[in-house]
Formats: C-alpha cells, structure tokens, sequence
C-alpha cells in the first residue's frame, strides 16, 4: 500500500519537518488513510473525563510548589529512585512503544519486537555507563553536562538545535497517535482532538512543570503496565494458557502463516536491522527528555536507582507486549467486524491494542486501554514539552544569552510561554502529518539523537582530548548527514518525492552517521592546537572529578 500523493503545499511543508519518511515495511498499514469513526463508548469517554479531571488536580496541586526554575525544570530535586524510574519507564511507553509495536507485530509477528529490543538494550547502558556521571554534572538539561568543559555558548547552541529537532519530532508522533485515537472512539475531527490534546497539555505543564509531569507519568505507567498485564492475562486465558497454542493460531490466521514466528517478515536485510537497532539504543541515550530525567532525582545513588527501574519496568512490559502482540494476530484476523470494507483493519494497525481489548475484554477493557493509552500520550507530549522549554529559556537565555545570570522571574516567564508556543507548533504539525505512522515518526528523533546528542555527551564525558572545535564540528556534521540521508533514503526519495530509485538505500542511517560524527570529532580535536583547546583539554580533569564524586569532588578528593 501506498501513500496518497501530498498537496503542493505539503511538500515544502515536510521538507521543512525534516522530510519524515511516510511509509516503509514496518508503517505498512498503520494509521495512515482515513479513520472509520466507531459508535460512542460512553465507558471510554468516562474513563477520559476522570484522567483529565485528575490530571487537572495533578497540576493544580503542582503549580502551588512550582515557585522556581529548578522547581518547574526537575521538580526541585525530590523525585525518588523509584518514583523517577517509573515516570522514565512512564516516558518510554509511549503511542509508538504501545500502539506502534503491537502494530508492528500485528503486521509481521516476531519482527515487530525489533524497535522494542533496540529500546531495551539502552536501558543497561544507561544504568552502567551514563547515570552517575550525567546526575553528577548536571543541573537542570544534558547540555549543561556538555558545556562543563567546552566553550559553553557555541557548543550550547549547536546542541540546542539538535535536542529542539529531536523535541519536535517526538511531539509530531505523539500528537497523531492522540488525534486518531480520539477520532476513532470519539467521532471527533481530527484537528478538533489534536487541539484538546495540546490545551489539556499546557494546562498541567504551564503551571505545573516537571512536578506535575512526572507524578502524570507515574500514574499512567501503573495504570498501562496494570492494562497490559489484564490483557496479556485474557489473551493467555483464551489460549487455555498455554504459549503454544497461542502461537499456533497466530500462525494459522496470519495471511504469512508460519513466517511470522521467525525474522525475515517486515526486516529481511542485516544491514537494515543493525541500522534500527543502532538508531534505538544510541538514539535512547541522547534523548532530551529522558536524560533530563536523571536531574529530577537529589543524588547519583537515585539516577542510578531511576535507571534500574526503568529498565525493570520496561523489561516486563516488552515481555506482556509480546503475548499482546501475538493475541492480536489470533484474535483479530478472524473477526471480520474488526475490519473495513477495504480489507484492513478498522483505524489502522495502530489500532490493533484497542481493537484486542474489545475482543478479549469488552467495551469495559476497551474503555480503560483507551483512557490510558490518551494518558500515556498526553503524560510523554508533556515531558516533550518541559525539555524543549527547559532547553529555549534554560540553555539559550540563563546560559548564552544572560551568561548564567538571568533573572528567574523572566526565565520561569520565557519558560510558561515557550511552552505555550511548542504546543501551538505541536498542534499545527500534528494536523500536518495526520495520515503518517506514529511508530516510524518516533523513530526519526531516535537517528538524530544518536548522531548528535549521544556522541558529544559521550565523548564530554570520556575522552580527554575532546575539544570545542571537534564537538561543534562533529554535531554539525551528524545533524546535517542524518538528515541528508534520511531525505535520500528509499522511502522519502521514492515513496514521497517520487523519485524511481532511492540515493541510499536505508531509511534509518545512524548505523553510519554515528561513525561519521565520532571520526570527524577526532579528526578535528586532535588536530585543534588553538588556546581554547588546550583549556578544553585541561578542563577535562576537573569534570572527571565531578563526575565521580559530584559537585564537591576537588574537597573529596584533596580529604584522601
């Protein structure tokens, strides 16, 4: 299936958007297309008028204790391990972890767990190579982390583009997945619940921040492992409780048979596998927002603790998604009233979660997969929202503009009003991107993250001889060749420009651009002999102490 042809207008629209590919073997049958509105679940549409009204009073209880940046940028510091593990892991679970890769496996069986695997395996990495060290340095966003020791403006802005691109495109996922749902349960028009969306948003993260944010976070998350759990139970009933029988009739009511069972379905190629793969943990570790996470939290100890957490919490529900995703392709090819006059699935494969809460639990289980999958967006588009915020007041006016002296009442001011202009944007590319599928629009910050933010953070954090030149160099070059590639990759080149043959022959380049953007960081740092270079390379010390032993590393380490 293809994607209709866009208007004349659209098209320097999406050249603008970073040229988002609209379709390869994993969106196939996605939420692209229009949406066959449902009759009205009054179960579903209580359930969505108690999450608001609670997460109403969430950010109303919120904004009485946000009465500072640090306060609305990492809810003071208070956050505990567990309380942070869980709003991270509540980050995670997103429209795509959810809605997309239940999707994926609807469509391809056992390859759909590909982007669930590569999100995974970050979590480690997190928790062994990243936490203390990012926790230590930090104070309010990860590029403070990489100003400590590089020339703060210049890498300061450079890095900021980057972490705003990365914002944007997770927003633009989030808030198709949130307008489709409401259209499809609701009747609603599209634009009328990518609108609601956005303003119930900016109610709790104006006035509430982080606080309000990562309590909204944490709830959802219970409340989505505790759907996900109900439902993965009820399709293991169903199945006389035994795995086999499970995957027996997967095999027999998927239209690949038993091909599903085994990779090669959606993935054929290695080379395409390891370029996701490598998109999804690297792209993990350089995200904004979850990195920003590890700020919340008062000490090392905690950021550690947060990682541990999410890691566990995310274990287990990739775990339940597996049997959910296989309960769909039982379930749902067999049931005719799940489908259109067109053959496909009512909503697209997105919807493919919800359609198996009906079929297994009814308009009651229906109701509150809906509720909190809505919950589960609007919590992520929040976090979103608060670091690409925290990035325009925090690392542009406080730290270049103001050079780390601004006044807070005008940064808690520009704050609240940044963020009420990336919801406006969010809502206008939203309504823009409408046919797209949300699991591959989640992805593309993932490649932009993974060659820009992760290589400077990593390298700040681990090579001595990084300098501001090669950072600045190296994310350029990163940005710029993602992008490059992306746009001339088989999906954008062909299937939205309508070129015959594709430049590039992959969708998701980081397996290449990461490389690129560490080589060139070397080449350039190792060949910088200027004065701001030997201070780069100097101040390398005093951060290795930092990162060890925290803020009052120098006194620690001076006492032994």
């Amino acid at each position: 299936m293809r994607i209709a042809s866009h208007s004349a207008l659209r098209v320097p629209v999406l050249l603008a958007g970073l040229l988002l590919p609209l379709r390869q073997a994993l969106a196939a049958g996605g939420m692209e297309g229009a949406i066959q509105r449902q009759p009205l679940n009054p179960t579903a549409i209580g359930m969505f008028v108690l999450f608001v009204a609670a997460t109403l009073g969430v950010s109303y209880w919120a904004s009485r204790r946000t009465r500072s940046s640090r306060d609305f940028y990492t809810a003071g510091g208070e956050i505990t391990g567990l309380q942070n593990g869980t709003a991270i892991a509540g980050d995670f679970m997103s429209a795509a972890s959810f809605l997309g890769i239940v999707g994926l496996m609807f469509l391809g069986g056992f390859d759909g767990l590909v982007l669930a695997l590569g999100a995974f395996s970050a979590w480690p990495l997190m928790l062994f190579l990243l936490a203390k060290r990012v926790r230590n340095m930090g104070s309010y966003t990860f590029i403070d982390v990489v100003s400590q020791r590089l020339e703060r403006s210049a890498i300061r802005i450079v890095v900021l583009v980057s972490s705003i691109v990365v914002v944007i495109l997770y927003l633009i996922a989030q808030m198709v997945g949130a307008g489709k749902l409401i259209e499809l349960l609701f009747g609603l028009p599209y634009e009328l619940a990518v609108v609601l969306v956005s303003i119930l948003v900016l109610a709790y993260v104006t006035f509430g921040g982080m606080l309000a944010t990562t309590w909204v976070q944490i709830i959802k998350a219970v409340l989505l492992m505790t759907g996900v759990t109900l439902t993965a139970f009820l399709v293991l009933q169903a199945s006389d409780y035994s795995l086999n029988s499970l995957l027996r009739n997967a095999a027999l009511n998927h239209p690949r048979g038993e091909a599903i069972l085994a990779a090669g379905v959606l993935f054929r190629d290695p080379v395409q596998i390891a370029t996701i793969l490598v998109s999804m943990v690297f792209g993990t570790l350089g995200l904004p927002h979850i990195l920003m996470r590890l700020f919340t939290v008062p000490n090392m100890l905690e950021a550690k603790k947060s990682a541990f957490y999410a890691s566990l919490f995310m274990g287990y529900f990739y775990l339940a998604l597996v049997l959910v995703g296989f309960g769909a392709v039982a379930m749902l090819y067999n049931r005719p009233e799940f489908f259109g006059p067109d053959g496909q699935l009512i909503g697209g494969s997105n919807m493919a979660a919800i359609h198996l809460a009906t079929a297994v639990g009814g308009d009651l289980l229906t109701g509150f997969m809906s509720a909190v999958t809505f919950a589960t967006i609007l919590a992520v588009v929040a976090g979103l929202t608060v670091s690409g915020a925290a990035a325009i007041s925090h690392d542009l006016y406080a730290q270049v503009i103001r050079k780390g002296a601004p006044d807070i009442r005008t940064e808690l001011r520009l704050t609240r009003l940044t963020t009420v202009c990336i919801g406006v944007i969010a809502v206008i590319l939203g309504i823009l991107f409408q046919d797209e599928n949300v699991a591959f629009i989640a992805t593309m910050p993932m490649v932009v993250a993974a060659s820009v933010n992760f290589p400077v953070l990593f390298l700040s954090l681990f090579w001595s001889g990084l300098t501001t030149r090669g950072a600045i160099l190296g994310a350029l070059v990163g940005l710029f060749s993602s992008v490059a590639l992306i746009i001339v990759g088989p999906q954008v080149w062909v299937s939205v420009l309508g070129f015959e043959q594709a430049l590039f022959p992959y969708d998701y380049p980081a397996l290449f651009t990461l490389p690129l953007t560490l080589g060139v960081t070397w080449v350039f740092s190792v060949s910088d002999s200027s004065a701001r270079a030997v201070i780069d390379r100097r101040n390398y010390h005093d951060l290795l102490i930092r990162s060890e032993y925290g803020p009052d590393g120098a006194v620690k380490v001076a006492q032994h």
